[in-house]
């Protein structure tokens, strides 16, 4: 997959089948859309994924989305919304970037998508002006979950919720957070739990904080554990953000490793302790919880649909 900052950096002799949107999440909306896409692709005919980035903190990075993307199409570009494309009249935006830039012969897009000045473009105007430019229109209907629209608003509830698995079913896949493991006091290490304390990146959603059912991808091997999300107030002399991760059964060397953690279920909320000896009767009892989740749901990581 190429990958790209700048609309007008795209240069083609192809024709494209094009989808447009935030992606904020690439939940199971968006990849409805990302299939479609997919479908209309050939030996002539371009994938391309135009997700704007809005300059606001997300549920994915831009770096998050292209490593999601990477198998799936022939090119994400990740284009800042611009003073430009902001004010750029709705019919300029189709003739400029879907006809000229993109030479678009399939336009996908779900049925609340906005664009041009003041929003004024919709599916109707695109619908209206697709004999002109030569493009195919196909409008995605929403994809829901428990009767309701999946969206990336939907997503950031259920994560300040503490909600994982809600927030797993939304998405098709485990939040997580991606960083390098940095060094701490050792602390985890000396009460006979080492940790992993990664720093999420700044632009990243957090889900609340507190103690969940994890997963640690470390290299090409993932391990099932816990994870504590938050300032640790008990030990902490600074008010850092860090996951704070406890590989069951991981016995390696991860400092300097980049490590991504995996959100699964959350168990109870982020706690100041009165001692060090209340603190890893606390954990221990967190391991336990681990263990006893990741036991029952062995087999059943994938999604369900409802």
């Amino acid at each position: 997959m190429r990958y790209m900052t700048e609309i007008h950096s795209y240069q083609s002799e192809k024709r494209s089948a094009v989808t447009l949107g935030k992606f904020e999440g690439l939940h199971r909306g968006h990849q409805k859309l990302i299939s479609k896409v997919k479908e209309y692709a050939s030996e002539d005919v371009e994938s391309i994924v135009c997700a704007f980035d809005m300059g606001k903190a997300s549920l994915l990075t831009a770096l998050e989305k292209k490593e999601r993307l990477e198998s799936e199409v022939d090119l994400m570009i990740a284009c800042p919304f611009t003073k430009e494309l902001r004010e750029m009249e709705a019919e300029d935006f189709i003739r400029q970037i879907l006809a000229e830039r993109f030479r678009a012969a399939y336009v996908v897009v779900g049925t609340d998508f906005r664009f041009g000045h003041e929003k004024r473009g919709d599916a109707d105007m695109l619908a209206r002006y697709a004999d002109t430019y030569g493009y195919h229109l196909d409008v995605v209907e929403k994809e829901r979950y428990q009767d309701r629209v999946i969206s990336s608003t939907y997503v950031r509830e259920a994560l300040s919720e503490g909600n994982a698995e809600l927030a797993k079913a939304l998405l098709g896949y485990p939040y997580q957070i991606t960083g390098r493991v940095e060094h701490g006091k050792r602390l985890g290490r000396t009460l006979g739990f080492p940790t992993m304390n990664v720093a999420p990146p700044p632009e990243k959603i957090l889900p609340r904080f507190g103690v969940y059912a994890c997963r640690i991808q470390v290299e090409e091997a993932c391990y099932p554990g816990i994870g504590n999300l938050g300032v640790k107030p008990t030990v902490a002399e600074e008010a850092k953000v860090l996951a704070e991760a406890y590989a069951f059964d991981f016995a390696g060397d991860a400092y300097g490793k980049e490590v991504t953690v995996e959100f699964h279920a959350f168990e109870r909320p982020e706690q100041r302790f009165g001692s060090v000896e209340e603190l890893k009767a606390r954990v221990d009892a967190d391991i336990r919880f681990g263990r006893e989740y990741f036991s029952s749901h062995a087999g059943r990581e994938t999604v369900k649909e409802t």
